[in-house]
Formats: C-alpha cells, structure tokens, sequence
C-alpha cells in the first residue's frame, strides 16, 4: 500500500478519485488546494501526487515547480490532471519533470494502470525543468499527439540532439521549433535548413559558410547555417537526402564542434544543438550503406515518431476548426453537423 496525494478543488471528483484509490488498495490523503497538498507532503511519505492543473490559488504547474526544487521531494512522481487538454501545458508540465499529464475524467482501469507505472518507479526518478515557452501549438489531442506532446517536453529539458521522424506534412519542423522554444537555448536562433532543397555543391557552403573567392561566384563571405545558429538549434530537415560525404563532414562537425569554411585553412568553434529530421528509413540507409551509421547513432539520442493523420483520426475535427478560424479570424465560423459528419466519413 502507497500513500497518494490528491491535490484537487473540485470536491465530488476529488472524493471520487480518493474512493478508486483506496479501492485500488492504496491511502488516499486529499486536499484541496497546491497550498495544502505541500503541507501534508511534509508529514507523509508518498508514492505518488495526483495535482490538478487549475485550482484557486497557487495552480498545479507551481506545484509542481515547488515538488522537484524541494531536496527531500524531488523524486517524487507528480501527475498534472486537466479538464482542458492543452499541448502548452503538456510540455511545460512533463519538461518540469511531470510523470504524467492526464484529462479528467480518468477511469478506474486507468488510475490502476498509472499507479503500477508510477509505483512501480524507483525513487531517483525526476527531469530537470528550465523556463522557456511559446510558439505554435501543436493541434490535436488524441493519445498519438499527447505522447508526442510528452516527449518535447522531455527533449526540450535535455541538450541531446534529437531525431524527428514521420511522413512528409506531418509537422516536423513544428516540433522541432517547439522543442527550441521550451530548451535552454529558446532566447537564441532555430535555424531551419531542408538538405532535400539545397544542390549537394552547394550544401557545404550552406553550412559551414565559406570566404571570398572560395569558388565562382563567391564574391563575398558567408557566415553558413551553423554560425548563424550558434547558442541556439540547427533543424537540419530531410537528412536523409545529405550525401555520404557531407554526412562525413558533418559527423566531424558532431564530434568536436569545430567548423571549416569552404576554401578556408582555420577552424572555428561553434556550439549548436542539432534536430535532425526525415521521412526517410534512414534504419534500412544505414543497413544499404547510404546512410552513415556512426552519424546516425551520433544524431539518434532521443527520437520522437510522428503520427500521421490517419493514425490520430480523434484530432480531425480540431485542426479543422483551427484551420477555419485561421482562414477567417476576424469573421469566426464553426463547422456544421454536415461538415463534421463528412470528415470522419
């Protein structure tokens, strides 16, 4: 049996989510408000803080905040619990090192599922936050999107370089950006490059920069992509199309953080976090040797999969909605029954 702390105003769902648990075979200890559940957090050893995202008062992500800052809680697991769905909040909840971000309401079957996964965790276990948000949101809220939402918030707390996988069109560069603008590096540039758009000639060049006169036509210097992004991130997108010589040049890049313009003998420091995205099986590159392995497991530090939209069919109505109040905001609209009927058909 495990203590499970309960943070929630709403009083019938508060009493509601103490009787599954202690049905579960754990102690429920309730309060109503973040001040309070801080309170009791002092004079009882729990397993596990169930917090909800709006309350009167100091609200959840503060609560939160306050948990992993405290030297004797940090480890504690704590579970943000919204009416809302918010990919803002999902991000910014699980980067501060959130175990979960869940709507209400939440069945029985999974409260029982999340206190296994949740007990069942060893008492290390927390993510460091930083502060950093905004951009565009990312639309949708079916589970696909919410594990995709969970995992910027993961990557935005860390400054490992990232792998972006999906289709084409299913918002790479959008999740990329979102990662950039809730990481450490958010007050300096995100840098986008499509590898797929630029001549493989001229790629180099695009990188790295190169100095007058390098080739024909090079009347001037150029920074390149990678001092131009310099503090911040470089979205390197469709990686896949780079050549293996350039993928040898860039490795180099990974490996010591130096740069070399083209037609330059010096070398220059830069300190660039790299998102690298595809829609490319870069696993059958690597194994067709057109891909470079050591590259791939150099840029493979955490990878995060997007859903295509059929796979997420739960979020076709929002980006609908969204699109149309995009397209006309100043005369805002709704779908009709007819129009909503005919998407999911």
């Amino acid at each position: 049996m495990a203590k499970i702390l309960i943070a929630e105003d709403d009083a019938a769902f508060r009493s509601s989510l103490a009787e599954t648990i202690l049905d579960l075979g754990h102690e429920p200890v309730a309060a109503e408000s973040g001040e309070k559940v801080l309170t009791l957090l002092e004079t009882n050893r729990a397993g596990l803080a169930l917090v909800d995202l709006r309350m009167r008062g100091m609200d959840g992500l503060e609560v939160l905040r306050r948990i992993k800052s405290h030297p004797q809680h940090s480890d504690l697991p704590v579970v943000i619990l919204t009416a809302f769905a918010d990919s803002e909040n999902t991000i910014e909840a699980m980067k501060l090192g959130a175990f979960d971000h869940l709507t209400k309401p939440i069945g029985r079957d999974d409260l029982a599922m999340l206190l296994s996964r949740a007990l069942a965790r060893p008492r290390a276990y927390s993510q460091t936050p930083s502060a950093a948000s905004g951009g565009d949101q990312l639309i949708g809220f079916s589970p696909p999107m919410r594990d995709v939402q969970k995992m910027i918030g993961v990557a935005a707390a860390s400054d490992a370089s990232i792998f972006v996988l999906g289709e084409t069109g299913t918002g790479k560069e959008l999740v990329a950006r979102a990662i950039h603008q809730h990481s450490q590096r958010a007050r300096r540039p995100f840098v986008p490059v499509n590898c797929a758009a630029i001549p493989t000639e001229l790629l180099e060049s695009e990188l790295f920069g190169h100095v007058r006169g390098a080739f024909t036509g090079a009347i001037a210097a150029r920074a390149g992509r990678f001092r131009e992004a310099d503090g911040g991130t470089l979205f390197l997108d469709e990686i896949g199309d780079m050549s293996l010589s350039m993928q040898a040049k860039l490795l180099r890049v990974l490996q010591d953080g130096m740069i070399t313009p083209v037609g330059s003998s010096s070398v220059e420091q830069v300190n660039v976090r790299i998102i690298a995205a595809t829609h490319r099986d870069l696993v059958a590159m690597v194994r067709e040797e057109k891909f470079r392995e050591d590259l791939f497991y150099r840029l493979n530090v955490l990878a995060i999969a997007l859903p295509p939209l059929r796979e997420r069919g739960a979020d076709i109505l929002v980006l609908a909605e969204n699109f149309l109040h995009r397209a006309a905001p100043d005369s805002p609209k709704r779908l009709s029954s007819a129009a909503a009927k005919a998407l999911l058909e």
